[in-house]
């Protein structure tokens, strides 16, 4: 069985990677940019088939260059949400993600994409229909694009599909392997790098009605993301548009607590953090007004209907696990 991975060195599609390895899956073609030549860590204990640049592997698939491909998990976009060149962010989001549905359709191989909770932006229902879809920036939008594309494409309900088209929209997603991702990597690694350089970590403070360090996220750990992404791997006649998150929002501040309480070995409330020096709250940076989501909490109705029955860790679980990932010394 041969799959593709688009986005292979990045944080989701390496871990995707990850997952169909221990699966005993390595005929896997991994396709990405590695221009940021330190992604190459993503792949190196990783086991694949062959590696494409993404400039190549487009027209290449359309040519059927790599015979009989199952599944295509296509996690490669530009996700900074602060990318400001609206052209860009269409090409490489809608335009290479279009070419590949139609790519995938010709070939008779499945489609499971990554979309993303930013298509509901300022929105403060998190389900899977039109209404509740109003993007924030080029990034949400491009990422809604492909989704009505999907919808018109397959049919509302996906019925028309004549095989599998997943879409996934993750939510706020941390865990190993996301190191490469600078200013875009989760607030628990960047909490991490913050507590081991200063003893202390950050969070901004008061915002859109929200005290400091209370804003609310759904936070998602990697190892769920592939589960459920595996699961509908297994499931090949399940299509459709599925929020990927916990169905729970908690607050920044648990984020601060977990990473605080792993890396002091002392249990640690947000207050008694603060209390102690060991969280500090900053001025909520006036490039994000009107731009950040400061709720979010994924309806699972649709990914319950369908039958994935999967239980998502909670902050406090997953980001322990995170911490003590990074913790490792490297190898």
């Amino acid at each position: 069985m041969r799959v593709v991975v688009t986005g292979a060195a990045g944080f989701i599609g390496s871990n995707i990677v990850k997952g169909l390895n221990a699966r005993g899956i390595d005929n896997v073609i991994a396709v990405d940019d590695l221009t940021q030549g330190d992604k190459f860590r993503n792949l190196a204990d990783l086991q694949i088939e062959d590696y494409l640049d993404v400039d190549e592997f487009y027209e290449a698939f359309a040519d059927g260059a790599f015979g009989k491909v199952e599944a295509v998990f296509h996690e490669g976009a530009c996700s900074d949400t602060m990318e400001q060149d609206g052209k860009y962010m269409m090409d490489n989001n809608y335009g290479l993600s279009c070419s590949l549905f139609d790519s995938c359709r010709q070939r008779g191989t499945r489609l499971l994409y990554a979309s993303s909770a930013a298509v509901y932006g300022g929105s403060d229902t998190f389900r899977e229909t039109p209404e509740f879809e109003r993007p924030l920036n080029v990034y949400g939008y491009s990422k809604l694009l492909f989704d009505q594309r999907m919808r018109r494409e397959c049919g509302a309900d996906f019925r028309r599909s004549k095989r599998q088209v997943a879409g996934f929209r993750y939510f706020n997603v941390y865990g190993p392997r996301e190191q490469h991702k600078g200013r875009m990597a989760s607030v628990a690694f960047h909490q991490f790098n913050q507590f081991r350089e200063q003893g202390k970590v950050r969070l901004f403070g008061e915002y859109g009605g929200y005290a400091a360090g209370e804003q609310r996220r759904d936070f998602v750990f990697i190892d769920d993301v592939v589960a459920v992404k595996l699961w509908f791997f297994d499931h090949p006649e399940k299509s459709g548009i599925f929020n990927l998150g916990t169905g729970r929002a908690q607050p920044f501040n648990d984020v601060a607590a977990a990473v605080v309480s792993s890396l002091s070995g002392s249990a640690h409330t947000a207050a008694s953090a603060a209390q102690q020096a060991l969280l500090e709250y900053i001025p909520f940076p006036d490039a994000l007004r009107g731009k950040y989501q400061s709720y979010t909490q994924a309806d699972l109705t649709a990914l319950r209907e369908a039958g994935c029955e999967h239980a998502f860790a909670d902050v406090q679980s997953g980001v322990a696990q995170y911490m003590a990932a990074l913790a490792q010394p490297a190898a």
